[in-house]
């Protein structure tokens, strides 16, 4: 059927609305935790897991060759999960990675602010049996809007409440569980999000990247270079400025590969110093 990723505001129900759906349409739902169990196959540890999902990366960590790694295995895993479409993606960025892909329906569920920070301070106390000062989970919701905010700003360049990254957007304070389901469940029905061979090869076409991408951040003599990667059908071109040769190595040997082209790209001189 179609590909559904949910973004959702902390406090407001998207975890429950995906997990409702991915069961009345028999649908896998991959959560955080099934993503970041899927990533530590790649040798990603629980700690630099754990971190760069709460927070963007420092300005150190932006130009660190094992946070591109990282982000780029997360990435990888994603998609993984795409290519099995009839699935439930939950945030990671969802909306922007699955841009363009016609069978995938990217919704975001939101609510007003006091109605997530009291629906938080009811799950809250339910969890941990204490009562929760509702200063303190106003705080929580506000750092964590600010930190979902940021990474997509450093990851994709693009703003997070952009209608344009989502088909639709559901207001949690208005729509219960079920009606939102139900129009979710409505929508992936349309021809609109029909799957189609176009949008399946494309699927793949990101996935054989992203793996050819995390092949060469891995590869101790590739990992230090910036390499652009496209894939289609099998056939992946890389384009760099450095270390070509060795990346067509890297690359050649990972399936689904079936040609390695390479396009140089000339570092431009720097211009002199005029006084």
């Amino acid at each position: 059927m179609a590909i559904v990723t949910l973004s959702s505001e902390m406090g407001a129900p998207g975890p429950e609305i995906g997990m409702t759906f991915a069961h009345r349409l028999n649908f896998r739902y991959v959560d955080h935790e099934l993503i970041s169990e899927a990533a530590r196959r790649y040798g990603l540890a629980e700690d630099r897991l754990s971190h760069l999902d709460e927070a963007k990366p420092s300005l150190f960590e932006r130009f660190d060759v094992e946070t591109r790694r990282y982000i780029t295995v997360i990435q990888t895993v994603f998609y993984e999960f795409a290519e099995d479409d009839n699935v439930v993606l939950m945030g990671r960025g969802g909306q922007w990675l699955l841009r363009g892909i016609p069978h995938a329906l990217r919704g975001r569920v939101m609510a007003p602010f006091d109605f997530r920070v009291r629906r938080l301070v009811e799950d809250l106390s339910k969890q941990t049996g204490a009562r929760i000062n509702p200063r303190s989970a106003a705080q929580m919701v506000q750092r964590d809007d600010a930190e979902r905010s940021g990474r997509m700003r450093y990851l994709y360049e693009v703003d997070i409440r952009d209608p344009l990254l989502y088909d639709v957007t559901i207001n949690a304070e208005v729509l219960g569980t079920d009606a939102a389901v139900g129009i979710l469940a409505d929508l992936v029905r349309q021809p609109e999000f029909a799957r189609t061979e176009a949008g399946t090869q494309l699927v793949a076409d990101r996935a054989l990247a992203f793996r050819v991408q995390v092949a060469l951040a891995t590869n101790p003599e590739t990992r230090k270079h910036r390499i652009t990667v496209e894939a289609r059908q099998g056939v992946v071109t890389l384009e760099g400025t450095a270390a070509l040769e060795r990346m067509v190595e890297v690359a050649r040997e990972l399936p689904g590969v079936r040609e390695v082209r390479t396009r140089q790209v000339e570092i431009p001189p720097i211009p002199p110093f005029v006084a």
